[in-house]
């Protein structure tokens, strides 16, 4: 399972968006409003075990090297098969 490692300022930035596309009347009730949403969204988040861009990379590198290898092991096998025959 993946280390959940969420930007805070990532979810401000989304908080800020939401609550500035509130009507005016709304905008009294900011605050409150920006720290509630802000922990839901930290909530929501956190339970779709998301991984960091770092983290991706690292296992796409490492999916594309087994790639390669079961590429390299493929033909190997293959060349073996045409030389029994």
């Amino acid at each position: 399972m993946f280390e959940n490692k969420i930007d805070p300022q990532k979810l401000d930035e989304l908080a800020r968006g939401v609550l500035d596309n509130l009507p005016s009347g709304f905008q009294a009730l900011q605050q409150d409003m920006e720290k509630n949403l802000r922990a839901a969204l930290q909530g929501a988040l956190a339970k779709m075990e998301l991984v960091t861009r770092d983290e991706f990379e690292i296992q796409s590198a490492v999916l594309q090297r087994s790639r390669e290898k079961l590429e390299a092991l493929e033909a190997r096998v293959a060349a073996l098969e045409e030389q029994l025959k």
